[in-house]
This record gives structure tokens, C-alpha cells and sequence, in this order.
């Protein structure tokens, strides 16, 4: 399989995602977890039917120490007992954040006052800002079909 257009390449693509880029590197250095951080990545993937960004973020989880079994159970994550009750709210926040257009309501009040127990503001800002650029990653390379698969942890630096 080949990407329909090769964004890595672009002058444009690579202008146009920069701030993306930053973003997330800003997230990153937050205080939100890192596990945490990996698994609404790899939530937000699945939803959106994005191989490339879920092969990269369960590689990262596991070059970060990730076990096995958890990210085995991230799609069935309300019936695994492996998740601490902050990572299930952030969970629950990044399925109903990606999942906007199923729902008449947009995000629930019940969603956002359990992520409010587990995160304060400032992590509940990068939790936020997490879902919203992890889906537009996930909108890009589902555009472009980009393969999944040859990633490797620390790829983009």
C-alpha cells in the first residue's frame, strides 16, 4: 500500500503541521501522564480507523514500558480491570471527544466532571488539546491512506 499523497515530502504539509507538531510536543512535556498520553492516542486511533498513528502510539507505549496486556485491552477498556479509574476517565473523555458527531450532546457533563476528579486544570487542558490534535493526526493519514506498520519508536524524533 502506498500513501495517496506523501505528506512527509510537502513544503506545504510540513508548514501546515508544524503547529500540530508543537502541540503536541507542549502536551508531551505537560504533566498529563505519559501512559495516559499514549493510551487516549491509541483510543482516538482506533476510533478513527488510523493504522498509522495506531501502530506508532502502541509502539511508543511499549518502548515507554507499556505491558502488553494493557494495550491489548485499550478497545475493551470499560471491562478490563487494568485501567487505573484517571485513565478510564480519560478514556471515556477521548471516545466521547473523538465520537462528537455520534452524539446529539457533544461531550456529557457526567464525562467531563469524572476527568475533572482524576486532572487538574492544567493536565485537563493537555488531556483536551491531546484529543483534539491526536484526531486531526488521525484525520490526515486516514485522508492519505498512510500504510501502517514500518514505524519505529522514536521515528520523529
Amino acid at each position: 500500500m502506498e500513501a495517496r499523497l506523501n505528506l512527509f515530502n510537502s513544503p506545504i504539509a510540513n508548514k501546515a503541521l508544524r503547529p500540530l507538531v508543537t502541540s503536541g510536543q507542549v502536551i508531551h512535556d505537560s504533566t498529563l501522564p505519559a501512559a495516559t498520553q499514549e493510551l487516549v492516542k491509541i483510543r482516538a486511533s482506533q476510533i478513527n480507523g488510523c493504522g498509522f498513528c495506531t501502530d506508532m502510539h502502541t509502539k511508543e507505549a511499549i518502548a515507554a514500558g507499556e505491558t502488553s496486556v494493557r494495550l491489548h485491552l485499550v478497545a475493551a477498556w470499560r471491562e478490563a480491570t487494568v485501567f487505573t479509574e484517571a485513565e478510564r476517565a480519560a478514556l471515556e473523555l477521548t471516545e466521547q471527544g473523538t465520537r462528537i458527531a455520534d452524539a446529539a450532546g457533544g461531550v456529557t457533563d457526567e464525562a467531563w466532571a469524572n476527568a475533572a476528579e482524576h486532572y487538574d486544570e492544567e493536565q485537563l487542558a493537555a488531556l483536551v488539546s491531546l484529543i483534539a490534535v491526536i484526531n486531526a493526526f488521525n484525520r490526515l493519514n486516514v485522508l492519505v491512506r498512510q500504510p501502517a506498520g514500518d514505524y519505529q519508536p522514536g521515528q520523529f524524533g
